[in-house]
């Protein structure tokens, strides 16, 4: 009788451990069901991505690209990401589209480009740029797209990077060249003048804009520290190195994209 008892409970401690390890497995099935599977989802987004690029859904062609960088960072196409997600920033800051950091303003009476320019920190160019204006006139009623975040620029002489950013968000990364001999200064600046096709104070002598021996390029942006700023160049082929005589040289396409983009006091910060 006291054998027969023990066999009994024997066999209810089995079924019960039974009945556990068969919920258990049930749950576990359901959470990896539950997994997501990234690798059939990469596929996904980056159709998804190339839609909404085809339908000049700009906005969402980045987000898209933003989260493929995001979830899949150790893809072999993540640096064509990462260059897709920049070129669809400039095109949204050049396009009519809005952004979160961008407003619809109605011009009033007395509004010229300069006031509005200034009032909201950003430039006439890309005011102009982003609406599709070909010159200064303006009529009031009429309402614009104005760009409203403040541009910060990092220039990194290790790297010969610039990068364009607002609120920590990368905008676009350039390629430039820095100082020989480290001779590109470290520290904090602002643009406090921004110049078109300038001239080029050599030894005294001046040479013109559009001068082969003109080393400045097409635009100037020049730093609150004498002699320095960032400018363009009539020698491409060099950028990427060190071989400047302290300042920040870029293509002059990309010079030109800069100077339309960032407006006087934008802070600037190098650094080894």
């Amino acid at each position: 009788m006291k054998r027969r008892l023990i066999l009994l409970i024997a066999g209810m401690v089995l079924i019960v451990g039974m009945v556990f390890l068969f919920i258990a497995k049930k749950r576990a099935g359901v959470y990896l069901s539950k997994k997501p599977n990234n690798t059939a989802s990469l596929p996904l987004l980056l159709t998804q991505a190339k839609e909404a690029e085809a339908k000049a859904s700009l906005l969402e062609a980045k987000a898209t690209y933003q989260k493929l960088i995001s979830e899949f960072p150790g893809s072999a196409e993540i640096l064509n990401w990462q260059k897709k997600s920049e070129d669809l920033n400039i095109k949204l800051l050049f396009s009519s589209s809005f952004t979160p950091k961008s407003l619809l303003y109605e011009i009033k009476p007395g509004d010229t480009l300069t006031k509005i320019a200034r009032e909201f920190k950003t430039t006439q160019d890309l005011i102009k740029k982003s609406n599709g204006l070909s010159d200064d006139k303006i009529l009031p009623g009429r309402k614009i797209k104005v760009w409203t975040a403040p541009f910060t620029i990092l220039v990194d002489k290790s790297q010969n990077s610039l990068i364009l950013k607002t609120d920590e968000e990368i905008i676009k990364t350039y390629i430039v060249s820095t100082g020989a001999n480290n001779s590109t200064p470290t520290g904090n600046f602002k643009i406090v003048n921004k110049l078109l096709n300038p001239a080029w104070f050599k030894a005294g002598a001046v040479v013109p804009a559009g001068s082969a021996e003109n080393i400045l390029g097409s635009r100037w942006l020049g730093f609150n520290l004498a002699g320095y700023g960032i400018h363009g160049t009539t020698e491409p082929q060099s950028l990427g190195r060190q071989v400047t005589q302290g300042c920040v040289r870029m293509s002059n396409t990309d010079v030109e994209e800069l100077y339309t983009i960032v407006p006087e006091g934008t802070e600037v910060t190098v650094v080894d």
